[in-house]
């Protein structure tokens, strides 16, 4: 019979590879959405890049939702009047893991780009001291630093360690999908599965990504599915699915805060992996 694998995440630029290994190996996948990221405090990141670079030293830039942050405060500011000598940024360094450079011709873009090829926060904080050890921040001036909700403290801290001021600054956040409930509607549409009728037992996968997504999900998922609950917590519907997951961390959760039973858990977070757990859970069946 047939199988399903619902993949609780968004997926990747065409072909996804979680995708193709499960369509390649005979199930039929699907990719919901869980995730979505907003951004937050652009007035205020306006109002820095339009007020210029005299209070900081340098820009610090860890991610792709930074940089586009950053690209939508000059959007807004592109159009105003030419600004003068004190909103220039095009001479300030930004220290970066990698970045796409905005507005070019803006005096609000980036020139100066420094740490593209760190291609960690760990190593980019080791090259923004080196780098300052040779050129040192004007006295009074920090470093500002564009983050997100979910901040590692390794960069923090090692700067810190070093008496190099930052001027943090949160720009996006991560949220559950608002639209996931309707997503997950037409995932389970005959139509969507070539025809298979998600009402049918035992054809069905459903593979959790992280614990934070996972808690997030499962009062819909619920609505909609029995998943086998480790002890006695009660089901609102009768449809049946086994449970996969990427790592011991999401295992643990699902078992001990979710009462979920997990029947395949892939060693590591790659699609090959996690198809070796599931079809080798479903040749013992």
């Amino acid at each position: 019979m047939p199988s399903v694998v619902l993949l609780l995440r968004t997926p990747s630029d065409a072909p996804d590879r979680y995708e193709s290994v499960f369509s390649e190996a005979g199930y039929t996948p699907s990719s919901v959405p869980v995730l979505e990221t907003v951004f937050v405090n652009l007035e205020t990141l306006t109002e820095i890049v339009r007020s210029g670079s005299s209070q900081h030293g340098g820009v610090i830039v860890t991610s792709g939702r930074a940089c586009e942050a950053w690209s939508k405060a000059v959007e807004v500011l592109k159009n105003e009047q030419t600004p003068g000598e004190e909103s220039d940024w095009s001479f300030t360094p930004f220290y970066v893991v990698a970045i796409r450079q905005a507005h070019p011709n803006s005096p609000f873009a980036p020139l100066h780009i420094r740490g593209e090829s760190s291609g960690t926060s760990e190593q980019l904080a080791k090259f923004i001291v080196s780098d300052l050890e040779s050129s040192p921040l004007p006295k009074g001036k920090r470093l500002l630093y564009l983050t997100g909700d979910k901040n590692r403290d390794t960069l923090p801290d090692i700067l810190h360690a070093r008496n190099i001021e930052l001027s943090p600054l949160q720009v996006y956040q991560t949220q559950g999908s608002s639209s996931f409930s309707d997503d997950l509607k037409l995932a389970l549409e005959p139509s969507a599965h070539r025809g298979i009728d998600p009402a049918s037992p035992d054809i069905w996968w459903i593979v959790f990504f992280a614990p934070s997504a996972a808690e997030f999900v499962t009062p819909f998922i619920r609505h909609h599915f029995d998943l086998h609950p480790v002890e006695h917590a009660p089901a609102l519907a009768q449809r049946t699915a086994r449970i996969a997951s990427i790592g011991p961390t999401t295992s643990v959760f699902l078992r001990d805060k979710l009462s979920i039973s997990v029947a395949a858990q892939a060693l590591k977070p790659t699609p090959d992996d996690l198809l070796q757990a599931i079809s080798a859970y479903d040749r013992a069946q």
